[in-house]
């Protein structure tokens, strides 16, 4: 029974380990970026190198919200689409473990450069069900 008395204790956040999993359909696309952002810390922190990110396949919104963070963010290595039954619904992350020093990061790919990185039919695929 939920009560709203304001006397009642809020339930305590609960912990869970770090594997490495990030599933991102329980959240608001405005929590995302700062979500990515932590999970890759603790991750780095805790010695995990291989993250997978779960975006969803959908119109790529929120795929195209977790790409252009990974090309931001520092420690990652590298990223890209999950090659198997997820299809492109996820994102596999290589970050750098925590006893190697970030390289400095250069300017963010543009759009272009990163779309003749992927494979040709997904640009077919971007072309004919993404609307820009």
């Amino acid at each position: 029974m939920v009560t709203s008395d304001p006397d009642t204790p809020l339930a305590a956040p609960v912990l869970t380990a770090i594997d490495g999993i990030l599933d991102l359909h329980a959240f608001h696309p405005k929590e995302v970026p700062d979500l990515v952002r932590e999970y890759l810390r603790s991750c780095r922190a805790a010695h995990i190198t291989e993250i997978r990110i779960i975006h969803g396949k959908g119109k790529g919104v929120l795929r195209e919200t977790v790409h252009t963070l990974l090309r931001r963010e520092p420690m990652v290595r590298n990223f890209r689409l999950a090659n198997d039954r997820s299809s492109w619904g996820a994102t596999l992350v290589d970050i750098y473990p925590p006893d190697v020093p970030l390289p400095p990061r250069s300017a963010p790919a543009s759009k272009a450069q990163v779309l003749e990185s992927v494979p040709g039919w997904y640009r077919l695929l971007q072309r004919i069900f993404v609307k820009r």
